[in-house]
């Protein structure tokens, strides 16, 4: 089976296409960071235009690279939620119509599920089960993974997300947008350790992160102002450290806590190389598995969702289930990933 991916959730225009025997075949990706950056953040309405631009130019140029004509497409796969509204109706909207033209299934697809099984496609994937650092700009969450639809939900931000903190530090601190890779370039000068960072819920008893209390501290040092020209480096390098710091810790935490052996890392922030580094260091150490995938899959893009939506509709088809056709639809914005059954 075919599977055509549609991601359009927020400010990344993603088109994939997955075969169920040969694996993903191609994918292309718009990223709209130039266009926001004078901003300081997403606008919603360009977001949307400039998914309407992209999405039917990427997906011509997917099919011509996996050599595959559009006639010959199975199944549409879209992004449902959560995310913008208009972005999501963007995709919405353009996958349902290819899909009733082409009379194929066309499935909605959760976001954060894209995000979850997308280290299955990379070389070293995981095996059920697993525990899963979902990081993202709008989500920070540890989840309990024992098959495709079944998630438990262990500990999430209760405020800031870690994606949102690096984002709020990165504006106070004068760097670009987005602020995790602006954070983490500057780090590479600076030192942590010099200014004194809070690392919110460290030592809790739950599973739980908080970041707004970062950013405060943050806005706090700056407002006291900093030393010398050295001290922007070292102060991105602390906040660097913090998050990370509180992510490692939680996550192992939740290793102990489940029994489980194996931790995979999903969702923009996963991409950090100083993350990385330090769940190589306790993977070593402990003995543990962790998963990083590759990070193409790591930003929003067509591949998840396309071998989400192929996962999706094989669970469907081996129940004898009907598949879903093409026709009246909507988004959900706000979309919690306990509400998703079990494929």
């Amino acid at each position: 089976m075919l599977t055509l991916g549609i991601e359009t959730s927020c400010d990344e225009t993603g088109v994939a296409l997955h075969c169920e025997r040969r694996g993903l075949l191609a994918q292309a990706l718009h990223s709209q960071v130039a266009m926001h950056e004078r901003y300081g953040g997403v606008v919603p309405e360009l977001a949307s235009r400039d998914h309407i631009r992209r999405l039917l130019p990427l997906a011509r140029q997917v099919l011509d690279d996996a050599g595959v004509a559009l006639a010959d497409v199975d199944a549409i796969a879209y992004t449902e939620g959560p995310g913008l509204a208009g972005a999501l109706l963007v995709g919405a909207a353009v996958a349902q119509s290819l899909g009733y033209a082409l009379r194929v299934p066309t499935i909605g697809v959760h976001h954060l599920e894209g995000h979850l099984l997308s280290p299955l496609l990379s070389a070293d994937p995981p095996s059920f089960p697993f525990v899963a650092l979902l990081v993202s700009g709008g989500h920070t969450q540890l989840l309990r993974v024992d098959g495709v639809g079944r998630y438990a939900l262990l500990g999430e931000s209760v405020d800031d997300a870690a994606g949102e903190a690096f984002d709020k530090s990165a504006k106070l601190l004068g760097l670009g947008y987005p602020g995790g890779p602006a954070i983490a370039r500057l780090a590479e000068s600076g030192t942590p350790g010099r200014f004194d960072l809070p690392r919110p819920k460290l030592h809790s008893d739950d599973l739980d992160f908080s970041f707004s209390g970062l950013k405060t501290a943050v806005a706090t040092r700056i407002a006291r102002g900093l030393p010398d020209a050295g001290a922007r480096a070292d102060l991105a390098a602390e906040v660097q450290a913090a998050i990370v710091d509180v992510l490692v810790a939680k996550s192992l935490a939740a290793l102990r806590a489940t029994g489980l052996g194996t931790l995979v890392i999903a969702g923009g922030v996963s991409a950090n190389r100083r993350l990385r580094e330090r769940l190589a260091e306790a993977s070593a150490r402990d003995g543990l598995r962790v998963h990083c995938p590759e990070p193409a899959l790591c930003t929003d893009n067509g591949a998840m969702i396309a071998f989400a939506g192929s996962l999706r509709l094989r669970a469907l088809r081996n129940a004898g289930a009907p598949l879903p056709a093409a026709g009246a639809f909507d988004v959900r914005p706000r979309w919690p990933l306990e509400a998703l059954g079990a494929a």
